[in-house]
This record gives structure tokens, sequence and C-alpha cells, in this order.
């Protein structure tokens, strides 16, 4: 959503690097492309003002850090800029005193306020609460059987006493709840309300009226971020009518211009509490401003990457992985324990989801939305088609086997090899990694040429007489009497290339996927 922000912003940085100081020319220049770019991603005009006025004001007036140079610290007022406009702080749900806290979710119709229901009500089951689900939207046709399944697929209750389609009076499903609720002890209850196509007074009377009913401890204004302006005009309406205590934007993941997440927070005083970034129930999170800039200056968010990991990953399971890397050169590491590891990274999200939460990847948001999610179900068919002592042991992989495992996964049998071979090296590196680095890379500890590494053995003393060492000059090596050059194989993963055409034939021969071959240059 934020990719066009991002790009503007980035080349109004870009222009002031290399810069030892900057003039008020140079400050003014810059902030015109931040304005620009923040009205291109369709913020509200007086946010944008704000804004603006507020960085070229620190700007001016600041004492520039010495561990940053200029570029660097007009980022970093930007940055804190942007936290303040989305809000400031994380904010998380005001338990009630006494069970059960009543959450109420209201909204247009569209802004996906049901599918939001399932999707919060997942999340208060996995933070240890006991969620019941509220039909009151009795006007949309088929809402209620919508919430129904959306429950169940969550793992989470449903109270739905009426069918909907126009039947049933929702202050008094909402009423009913309360009392089914204390009875079966829930101690969270999400209200889900009816919408409208746009503001009216039934909308806002039979808004009010479940409010008055459940007093609830948070109303939430659920809000589709793909809309623009017009969720911060919604908004407004709202905190007028009904008055709501915190935001959720939803369809985060949209391509529109993300103008109403930068800013619906700052015009109606109320932060963003939770954002929905995906369609399946497990696409919802807490809203962290700080996060959420860091990601629209391109500079990644490893902290959710690191918690979405946390929630995924097996440590288990994957101490078990590291310990096989680092034992007997990491043979004991097999394409099962692969496969493994590679399903528990595909259920944190979409690889592109995943590598644009990593810093610098900025620059690669072609190479990354060309991300082919096919390519690893092809690897996962071609290790599933295997015997277990075949992923154990890949090579024991003759080619009668390789054949039949290429019949089994539908793929040819070069294919096969690809895997093979691409697994057996990478195998290799991490192998060698892990145990204390690559051979020849210097500055990494416990390696040849490494500063600060292992203590050098001490070196006899040299006869008379004694045959001459091999010479320091590659260009040498080759001539009789030197010591033999490595092979090019060897060059990829023991002795460094010693030349570019080397250093070009090692990395032509490391056998990249297509798409991170063209993150790296290669293939163009």
């Amino acid at each position: 959503m934020f990719d066009t922000l991002q790009d503007r912003l980035n080349a109004a940085f870009k222009s002031l690097r290399g810069k030892g100081r900057l003039s008020e020319a140079d400050i003014d220049a810059t902030c015109r492309e931040i304005r620009i770019a923040l009205l291109e991603a369709d913020v509200n005009l007086s946010v944008v003002k704000e804004f603006v006025a507020a960085v070229k004001e620190r700007t001016l007036g600041a004492e520039l850090s010495g561990a940053l140079n200029p570029t660097q610290q007009i980022v970093k007022i930007v940055d804190e800029e942007l936290v303040t406009i989305l809000g400031g702080e994380t904010r998380t749900i005001r338990w009630a005193k006494k069970p059960p806290t009543v959450i109420m979710l209201a909204g247009l119709q569209g802004a996906g306020k049901t599918t939001l229901a399932g999707k919060l009500g997942r999340w208060l089951r996995e933070q240890g609460h006991s969620p019941l689900l509220v039909a009151a939207d009795l006007q949309r046709p088929n809402a209620v059987k919508q919430l129904q399944v959306v429950g169940e697929q969550a793992g989470v209750h449903v109270y739905a006493p009426e069918p909907g389609n126009g039947v049933g009076d929702p202050v008094l499903v909402a009423r009913r709840a309360m009392y089914h609720a204390s009875q079966k002890l829930y101690d969270v209850i999400v209200v889900d309300t009816a919408g409208r196509l746009g503001i009216d007074a039934e909308l806002m009377q039979q808004a009010a009226k479940i409010k008055a009913e459940v007093r609830p401890n948070e109303t939430l204004f659920v809000v589709d971020a793909m809309i623009g302006q017009d969720a911060v005009n919604t908004a407004k309406a709202f905190a007028e009518g009904v008055g709501f205590d915190g935001v959720v934007l939803t369809k985060l993941d949209g391509d529109a211009r993300g103008g109403a997440a930068l800013s619906i927070a700052k015009v109606t005083g109320r932060p963003i509490m939770f954002a929905s970034n995906g369609e399946k129930l497990g696409d919802f999170d807490v809203f962290h401003p700080d996060r959420m800039a860091s990601r629209i200056l391109g500079m990644g968010d490893m902290l959710t990457l690191i918690e979405q990991a946390e929630k995924t990953f097996d440590a288990e399971q994957s101490a078990k992985a590291a310990a096989k890397l680092t034992s007997k050169g990491g043979g004991d590491f097999g394409l099962a324990d692969f496969l493994q590891q590679m399903q528990m990274v595909r259920k944190m999200g979409p690889l592109s989801k995943i590598f644009g939460m990593l810093p610098g990847m900025g620059d690669m948001k072609e190479q990354i939305s060309n991300i082919d999610e096919r390519e690893v179900d092809r690897i996962e068919a071609i290790i599933q088609s295997m015997t277990p002592a075949e992923r154990d042991d890949p090579k024991i992989l003759n080619g009668s086997r390789r054949a039949r495992i290429a019949r089994g996964a539908g793929v040819e049998v070069s294919d096969v090899n690809n895997l093979v071979s691409r697994f057996m090296d990478a195998r290799k590196m991490m192998s060698q990694l892990a145990t204390g680095g690559m051979p020849g890379m210097p500055g990494m500890p416990g390696m040849p040429g490494a500063g600060g590494g292992a203590r050098k053995a001490k070196q006899p003393v040299k006869k008379k007489g004694a045959r001459k060492g091999v010479s320091g000059n590659p260009a040498k090596r080759g001539q009789p009497g030197g010591a033999p050059r490595p092979a090019d194989g060897a060059a990829a993963f023991g002795a460094p290339p010693q030349t570019p055409e080397e250093m070009e034939k090692a990395m032509a021969d490391f056998d990249l996927p297509p798409e991170l071959r063209k993150m790296f240059g290669q293939g163009r």
C-alpha cells in the first residue's frame, strides 16, 4: 500500500546523499518533495501541512548528531514525525475490571467488520481469553451466517439467536448476549453491528442504542484503508454521532495509496489499535506506529518478523536442525529437515511479505513481488516423492531413483538434479557458517585470515635448503615450481577466487533459484 510513498520519500533522500552540510535551499527542496509525496498518497491536507512544517522547523533548528550525517538526521526526523501522526504509542485493549470486557465494532458496510470480528476473536483466544462473538448485524443478507462460519473457522463461539436478513431487533440481541455471556463465563464479548452504504440517521441511531445497551469498554471504528479521504470523513461523522475509542484498519494489503492510515489518527484524535493485512484469519495484529513508520521509510520491520517467527517456529525442532548442521560437516541435515524448516517459513505468510519486512529490500520490490510461490510447491512435491532414506541421505540418489522421483512429483529429472545440487551446496555453506564461517572470508572469527580469530600455530623454523614455499603472487602459482591453483569448483566454497573472472565464474556455477538470481544481479 505504501510503495508509491516509499519510492517518493527515498528519491527525496537520495538527492541529499554525499552532502556534508545541508543548506536551507536543500531543506526547502526536500520538504517540497515530502509534501508532494504525501499529497499523492492521499493524505489529508491539514495533516500534510502540519507534518511538513514540523519536519522543516526541526531540521533547521536541530543540532546535528555527531553519529549521523545530515541526510540521516532528516530521515530520523521524518521517521519520528511519521510515528507522531500515526498515533505515537501502541495502544491495546482496556480490559474491564470485572469481566466480561465488551468490544463493539462499528463502521460502514463493506469495511470488513464481520470478517474482522472473527480475526479479533481468534487473536483474543490466542491471548488466553474466552471470547464470544455476537451477531447483531441483522440487516445485511447472510451477515449472521457469515459470522457463524467465520467464528467456526476461528474456533470461537457465536451467539446468534436471530436469523437476520431483516428479521429481529439488534438491541434486544445485544441485551440477551450480555446475560448469555455472564452465564457461560465468557470474559470478552465482541458485538458485530450493522453498517450502511453511507452515513445516515438510522445507522447512527441504531449504533447509539446498541452502545447504550452494552456499555462497551472499547468501541472500535472499522475502516477500509483503501477508500482514502472518505475514510477520514466517515470517521469524523462517527466520532460526532456515536463516538469511538480506537480505529481498526482493514485491507492494508491493498494497492491503494494509504492516505487513510496516515490521516485518520491525527484528524480524529483516536489511535489506530489494530490492523488487518490479508484475507486469512491470522492476518491481524496490534498496530505499532513506530514499525509502520519504519516500513514506510523502507527500513523493514524486524520486530514483527521476529514475533511471527517465534509464533510459527518450533524451538525444539529448530535446535535439532541447527545441531545437525554443526555435526559431521552438516551431513546429518537432510532434505526432510530442509522441508520441515521451509514449511515453517511458509506458515509465516507469503515469501514476498516476509522479504518485504527485511531492511534494505525497498529497492527490490519488483523482484520480491515476482517471487513464484509455485516454485516452492514443486520443491515440496519433489522432496515428498522421496523415500525417508533418500531424504536423509541425498547421496544415494542414482539415475533410476531420480527418474522415479521426477515421475512422482510431475517434474523433469533436471528439476530433481537442480534441487539436489542446490541443497548440497547450500548445506555445505550453512554448515561452514554455523561452525565458524566460510573459509577465506577475512574478518570472521575462527577462519583463515580472520582478524582477532583463533591464535595462529607457531611456524617451524625454515631449514636451509628446504623447498621453496608457495608464491604469494597469484600469477606465479601456475608457473613451474609453484603450487597448483585450486580448481574452479573449489573456488566457490573452498579457497576464494583470485581474479574477477574467477569470481564471476564461481557465482555463475552457484545455481540460485530464478527469483534470487535476479536479486543478486544474475541472469539480467
